[in-house]
């Protein structure tokens, strides 16, 4: 065997170990699409799912219907024609007030907040007259679904009532209060009766106010 040939060996070595370098580095570079088609079908285009941000209308009847130890049924028709009005709510508030009126009513309550993506409750208090033909006595529960409110300490403030949104379904009532484009819509259910244009507003605060005014 000749020198020159055991010499240039070790070149042709160098130059094949280059190549296979170059062809090793031009897959693992290879565009990510590529990779992607080869997965299995179910396996293409998971996204983790994005947790949603207002309570659907199941969801609600569920916890309205619970809250007033009213049948699915009840709750469904009075909640459909508040999401039919409204859409989906951000949150809630849980709560009982007491309230009468001759000509001039008061009303007081306090509840606990929830909102989708918050953790725990919020205390909430709320006061305020209505002004109308009211008569009667009442002492109720509230639920109160609340609209388009992005911070949690925007609640504290006066919403006045909207006209012409009064309304009696399957023993349970419902009016809107609107403020800064937060709309509330409590819904009440208990003893006594109230009826008539009591527009008024309530006041919602942090702690609990003898004035309502």
């Amino acid at each position: 065997m000749r020198l020159s040939s055991l010499s240039s060996r070790p070149a042709r070595l160098a130059a094949i170990a280059a190549a296979f370098g170059v062809v090793m580095g031009a897959c693992a570079t290879a565009p990510a699409g590529n990779a992607q088609a080869e997965r299995p079908a179910g396996e293409q285009g998971s996204q983790p799912q994005t947790e949603r941000e207002t309570y659907n209308s199941t969801e609600i009847v569920e916890a309205v219907s619970d809250f007033f130890g009213v049948t699915a049924e009840a709750a469904g028709v009075l909640v459909e024609r508040i999401f039919s009005d409204l859409g989906e709510p951000v949150g809630y508030i849980i709560g009982e007030e007491a309230s009468g009126a001759v000509g001039v009513g008061l009303r007081y309550g306090q509840g606990d907040m929830v909102l989708r993506g918050e953790t725990g409750t919020q205390r909430v208090y709320w006061q305020g007259p209505s002004v109308g033909f009211d008569a009667g006595g009442n002492a109720s529960r509230v639920f109160t679904l609340i609209y388009n409110l992005d911070q949690p300490d925007r609640i504290y403030q006066r919403f006045p009532g909207v006209e012409g949104t009064a309304y009696f379904v399957a023993g349970m009532g419902v009016n809107y209060q609107r403020a800064d484009y937060i709309t509330l819509a409590p819904i009440r259910s208990g003893v006594g009766f109230r009826a008539g244009a009591n527009v008024g507003y309530l006041a919602y605060s942090r702690r609990r106010n003898i004035l309502p005014f």
